[in-house]
């Protein structure tokens, strides 16, 4: 790869870069450290890339010609190998002969790439990836680049970035203010249905757009990075998956339920498309806090990283897209320390469960006369036999309410509050 045309690609990069007005987002980045930024594609990783890009040249006095920009799927950068790396050097050296800062776009599609990453580290060069594959960049990764780099999980916009994006205030002020607290009610209900996506927010078709993106994802981060033959299989587990969001699912049941209409499938590679949706962080899973290891492996509950993507599996599916954008909100805090609680032994069944607030959280569109006993009941149960957990929840579409009970207190959150806590 020639070194200069490897120079005026960066050159427009920073062109670029520098007009781009940006939406802040709740991430930190420390000087001193490497990133290996991953998450679904178009969650917005690339725009990261972008605002410390401009920090470092607003905030702390770095020149724009030190800013090293490469996108590995810019067609220009096609059969770029291993051993063209060295070019990437040589053209930013040609730029400036300062401090550079490096940073790469869809990294993994060079195959080798680590060696050249490791080496930048190693020579005290700033430098951060991004990918949208955590096969080959996440935390496994980071073990391979000596420690080197932190990895750093980029979701979807959560709904106060989404509201900022759409100029919407909601500071505890705005809460307050009738007309904005019916926008921010209105935009959770717009979040609901279509979720975080970042380019999504201002498209008026947006479920054209959020299909499209699911296609690249199905595409690209599964069938093709994983060399698999047979699309219809797992188009159709992912959606057996979407129809089981609310519910505990077993590989069993999954296979089974693929089976019965593609009888060539076996439970092994089940349990492997499975892992290669979240391998393309389309979906997650949480597991039973009382199960034992075994079977918080094999009986997980599944839910999907960005609610517009859901959406597009279902037909007014409005409960169970209520529970997976609560799921959505405590995963990116919590990541593998969310669960949620079952026991055969107490007929406890709580939707999330938190260790590290001490918190049970319950899901229900509306808490209607039945429905009230049944959810408040089970926090209940779980509070008499469960002495870990000390705030009981309940999140629904709109009502709001304390209810106090048996000497124990209980917290009706509306989503929008939810959402913004």
């Amino acid at each position: 790869m020639n070194p200069d045309l490897l120079a005026a690609i960066i050159i427009e990069g920073q062109k670029n870069i520098r007009n781009i007005s940006i939406i802040p987002r709740d991430y930190h980045f420390e000087d001193s450290l490497n990133y290996v930024l991953v998450g679904l594609r178009r969650s917005g990783k690339s725009t990261l890339l972008f605002k410390r890009a401009q920090d470092l040249v607003n905030k702390q006095n770095v020149d724009w010609s030190q800013i090293v920009y490469l996108n590995f799927e810019d067609e220009r950068l096609d059969g770029f190998q291993l051993s063209d790396c060295n070019n990437i050097l040589i053209a930013a050296n040609q730029l400036t002969t300062k401090k550079h800062y490096f940073l790469f776009d869809e990294i993994q599609n060079i195959e080798g790439w680590e060696k050249f990453a490791r080496r930048l580290a190693d020579q005290g060069e700033s430098v951060y990836l991004t990918g949208s594959n955590s096969k080959v960049l996440g935390h496994d990764i980071v073990l391979r680049l000596g420690g080197r780099y932190m990895a750093k999980y980029i979701a979807p916009f959560n709904f106060s970035e989404y509201l900022t994006a759409k100029n919407i205030s909601h500071d505890k002020l705005a809460l307050l203010d009738t007309v904005n607290n019916g926008q921010i009610r209105a935009a959770a209900n717009e979040y609901l249905r279509y979720g975080g996506l970042p380019e999504s927010i201002l498209l008026s078709d947006k479920r054209n757009y959020l299909t499209n993106i699911y296609q690249n994802v199905f595409l690209a981060d599964i069938i093709v990075r994983n060399k698999i033959r047979n699309e219809k299989t797992i188009s159709l587990l992912i959606r057996k998956i979407a129809d089981t969001v609310m519910h505990i699912v077993s590989y069993a049941n999954l296979y089974k339920n693929v089976k019965s209409v593609i009888n060539t499938v076996s439970r092994n590679a089940i349990i492997d498309y499975i892992d290669y949706a979240k391998e393309a962080y389309l979906i997650f899973s949480t597991k039973n806090y009382f199960a034992k290891f075994n079977e918080r492996e094999s009986s997980p509950k599944y839910y999907f990283t960005d609610n517009g993507i859901l959406n597009l599996f279902y037909i007014d599916k409005l409960p169970a897209l209520l529970e997976n954008i609560v799921a959505i909100k405590l995963h990116n805090k919590y990541q593998e320390k969310l669960f949620y609680l079952k026991s055969k032994k107490t007929g406890v069944d709580i939707d999330f469960y938190v260790p590290a607030s001490k918190t049970a959280i319950q899901v229900a569109w509306e808490v209607n006369d039945t429905s009230k006993e049944r959810e408040i009941g089970n926090l209940l149960k779980l509070a008499d036999n469960f002495t870990e957990v000390e705030n009981l929840v309940i999140v629904t579409h709109g009502e709001e309410e304390t209810i106090e009970k048996e000497g124990k207190t209980i917290q009706l959150v509306p989503l929008y509050k939810f959402l913004l806590e």
